[in-house]
């Protein structure tokens, strides 16, 4: 309550009626009611005079039911339902109460509803409400939040008549500017300034209170936003702060059930799929680094669950796939929710694969030089990032008991050849997923081995190959020559010259060719080129490794009375079974099977798993 010179508050005159605190019927102490008003089912016991003073309506209603001697009224579909009612005959009868940002759409609308206008009394209701938003709403970004979110229990066509949601979705857009100008300068001091919490402290305070909106409004602010020239980051940030407010769970370990079958959506599902689909929508198209891949991830996920567009998800795939070599392999594992299908979504990655080697292509095409070709490039290294990191995605799910061979194999071949520059870590999913899947055939093993190329596995890799059982034998003959190769070329010092020499002698373009596709096989051929120079590279390391090694047993020999053969026979007995380079942590079953088995013979075939 508020003093009775408050500008927003009606003055008190007396004598007047009071109210219940109640809904029930209206009991006045001084003078029985001569009309009864109800209202959603609630019945108001008022006098006609304070209300056909103020209100077009009800004068007309009440000159109407005369005729009749009619002396109840009913009011149908009144915005803001009883409460709003009571407020505004507290304004006929001039009793004393506040205007806030609670009350005013739902009294702004009712005075709508009962034309209580300037043509009936000065200072009417819609006058002062009107006042009230003008001078108070609409210049403070806050208040506008609120208002409009008064506005979603409002009947659309009589809230919007009145205008107050637009006006507000306006403010709150010329709102957000101002104070984006503000704090530019403090803005700036962050950037300039390596704490994080300090730049995450000047970020813009309103984001937070535009969460409590509902989507539909959220919307037409982010867009008014847009228009206004809001940066696109702070945009970005009320996105995922929404996101993480609206949707349960968002960037959370889900509880996945992949026997659960897809019923009819409940309420609360509709909802999230429409929120889903509309901050997809929603996301700047502008800047797109500044979207950070963990909630890209995040939202596929909750895409996925909550069975949004097909449009959708693919916009989602597609913003990943601009910046795949940036994700890390936790973002790759999304389960699946398909009933007997693999644990994880291997078509969701396949199709991020695809986008992510056109963008490559369409990159290649728009470069028309040579410097910028190779293992420096940009285009190039990221897509030797995207190898190691399918790489270890193939090992983590290769386990998978219900991962059928025709999806692996899509998820191998789909990379080219040049993405790796060495196969140890498609060569230790491939053993992973022969190990799982003991039914494999002959000719599926032969099929998957065709993908390891022996002359990219290193020293390691290949001394585990050449004891590997599972491997076919062919597999292992191949294995066995590029060693023979590999030792002749490091004796003779020519160091695979012939190899090379050969990629280079069947790299002539053809005259046939168009233009376009004859630029294209050059740069194919440069590509493999830089990349068997970075594998003589590799190659020469470990020759370099192993004459240190030697080196270290002719120095041991003298002080341990060793001679130089046994200390190099040993030095040879100590190179390591071969274990992937990019599965971190994720190894210790092998270190296990590894401890447990024999130490001669043919038991010392070891899985890499």
């Amino acid at each position: 309550m508020v003093s009775s010179d408050s500008p927003f508050s009606s003055t008190t005159r007396s004598p007047v009626p009071k109210f219940s605190n109640s809904f029930t019927a209206r009991i006045f102490s001084d003078v029985a009611g001569d009309i009864t008003i109800v209202v959603d089912g609630e019945s108001f016991l008022l006098h006609k005079f304070p209300l056909v003073s103020r209100s077009g309506k009800i004068r007309k209603m009440v000159a109407d039911a005369k005729d009749s001697n009619n002396s109840k009224l009913e009011l149908l579909n009144l915005p803001g339902g009883p409460p709003a009612f009571e407020l505004a005959m507290k304004f006929c009868y001039g009793m004393n109460f506040e205007i806030t940002t609670v009350n005013v759409a739902h009294l702004r609308c009712a005075a709508e509803y009962l034309e209580m206008t300037e043509d009936y009394r000065e200072e009417n209701l819609i006058a002062r409400t009107e006042t009230y938003l003008n001078e108070v709403v609409l210049q403070s970004l806050d208040k506008s939040v609120e208002v409009l979110s008064t506005c979603e229990m409002l009947p659309p066509p009589i809230a919007e008549e009145v205008g107050i949601a637009s006006r507000c979705v306006e403010a709150i857009a010329m709102n957000a500017c101002k104070e984006q100008l503000v704090s530019g300068l403090s803005r700036l001091d962050c950037d300039g300034d390596e704490s994080t919490e300090l730049k995450s402290s000047c970020l813009e305070w309103w984001i937070e209170d535009l969460s409590v909106l509902g989507i539909e409004f959220y919307q037409r602010v982010v867009c008014a936003m847009a228009r206004s020239g809001v940066r696109p980051d702070s945009i970005t940030a009320s996105l995922m702060h929404y996101a993480q407010a609206s949707l349960k769970g968002i960037g959370k370990c889900q509880i996945w059930n992949p026997a659960r079958m897809k019923s009819s959506p409940t309420m609360a599902e509709n909802d999230q799929r429409t929120i889903v689909e509309t901050l997809v929508i929603l996301l700047p198209t502008e800047k797109t680094s500044s979207i950070p891949l963990n909630f890209l991830f995040g939202m596929l996920r909750m895409a996925i669950m909550v069975d949004a567009t097909i449009a959708c998800k693919l916009e989602i795939e597609r913003r990943i796939a601009f910046r795949l070599e940036r994700a890390s392999l936790d973002d790759l594992l999304i389960p699946s929710i398909q009933t007997g299908d693999s644990l994880f979504d291997v078509d969701t990655i396949h199709r991020i694969l695809v986008n992510f080697l056109q963008r490559i292509e369409d990159e290649d095409y728009e470069d028309c030089g040579y410097e910028s070709e190779g293992l420096g490039s940009p285009g190039h290294g990221s897509l030797l990032k995207v190898g190691r990191l399918i790489d270890s995605y193939l090992a983590e799910i290769a386990p998978d008991p219900y991962l059928s061979l025709q999806k692996f194999i899509a998820m191998i071949e789909i990379l080219p050849d040049y993405s790796r520059v060495i196969d140890d870590g498609l060569y230790r999913a491939i053993d992973i997923y022969m190990k799982a899947h003991p039914m494999l055939t002959e000719h599926e093993c032969k099929k998957l081995c065709k993908f390891i190329d022996c002359q990219k596995l290193s020293q390691d890799a290949c001394n585990h190959a050449a004891q590997n059982e599972r491997l076919p034998v062919q597999m292992s003959v191949r294995v066995l020559y590029c060693e023979q190769l590999r030792l002749k070329n490091a004796l003779s010092g020519s160091s695979g010259d012939g190899f090379l020499s050969q990629r280079i002698s069947s790299g002539v373009p053809s005259a046939a060719m168009s233009p376009r596709d004859n630029y294209a096989s050059l740069r194919r051929e440069n590509r493999e080129l830089k990349l068997e120079i970075s594998r003589m590279r590799v190659r020469l390391s470990e020759l370099e490794k192993e004459q240190t090694f030697m080196k270290q047993g002719m120095m041991d020999k003298s002080g341990n009375g060793k001679t130089f053969f046994t200390s190099l026979s040993k030095g040879i007995g100590r190179i390591a079974i071969f274990s992937g380079q990019t599965g971190g942590k994720r190894q210790k079953s092998s270190r296990k099977s590894r401890g447990s088995e024999g130490k001669t013979g043919r038991s010392r075939r070891h899985s890499v798993s």
